[in-house]
Parts: C-alpha cells; structure tokens; sequence
C-alpha cells in the first residue's frame, strides 16, 4: 500500500471515529455525537467515508478522490450548519442578553478536530499523491514492427 493511499485511508477511518465522538455539549450536561446532531446527516458522513475506505482498498483513485472531496465539503457544511443551529435555537427569546447566555452554555467538542482531521488527511493523500510512474504502451495488436 502505497504512502497516499494508506493517508487516504487513516483520513477515512478518522471520519468514521469522530461520527461517535462528542461535537457539541449543551448546558455542561451532556455529550451530542453527530449522531445525536442530526442523525441522517451522520448516516451520510458515514457512508462517505465507507466508499472512500472501498476505494481505497480496491484501488479505485476517483472513488476515493471524490468521497474525500465530498466528506470535506460534507464536514464544512455539517459545522456551519451546527454553528448556524446553536446561535438560532434562542433567537425567539426577546431579552438579547438571556438569548446570548443561553447561546453561551452550548459549547463545541473535540469531535469537530477528528471530523475536520480526517477529511482534510482523505484530502491530503488524494491531492499529493503521485501518479502512476508505469505507462502502458502496449495496443492491442493493431501496430506491430
């Protein structure tokens, strides 16, 4: 297994753990995984990062090309999502200074350093990667000397 590859493949196996690691903590009560979050949108990170881990077992450098390129976008799009999320839920509330307390009190996890950690190492060894030294030169029999 090539450097890239095996990059690729540790970035992916990153995403799947940080799925079931705690990204937010409301009120110092308890730990929401993205799970928890939003329950589909985990179903998707972890299904991204299942087709990378395929292609990359099966050598398939498009595949894992495109699940890496998703999974960041995926990523970027989870936690602004989440931000956009936790600094709404108390906007109903009419005192601005009970509304940013409140906001306050909901604090980001670890779990987002794994989920970006492991998206932007799928990234990285797809990107830095380097190509196929080897070029088939052999037709299939129409050109001969």
């Amino acid at each position: 297994m090539r450097l890239n590859v095996l990059t690729s493949f540790i970035g992916f196996v990153i995403i799947i753990a940080g799925t079931y690691c705690p990204i937010l903590r409301p009120f110092h009560l308890y730990n929401i995984d993205a799970f928890g979050a939003n329950k589909p949108y985990g179903m998707v990170l972890l299904l991204v990062a299942t087709v990378g881990i395929l292609g990359t077992v099966f050598n398939q450098p498009k595949i894992t090309r495109m699940a890496a390129l998703f999974s960041l976008g995926l990523v970027i799009l989870f936690y602004v999502l989440a931000w956009l999320k936790v600094h709404t839920s108390f906007s109903f509330i009419p005192f601005h200074s009970i509304d940013a307390f409140l906001t306050r009190q909901i604090k980001f996890k670890w779990g987002w350093y794994l989920l970006f950690g492991g998206a932007l190492l799928a990234l990285g060894g797809v990107v830095f990667g380097r190509k196929r030294s080897f070029e088939n030169n052999f037709e299939s029999g129409s050109k001969q000397n």
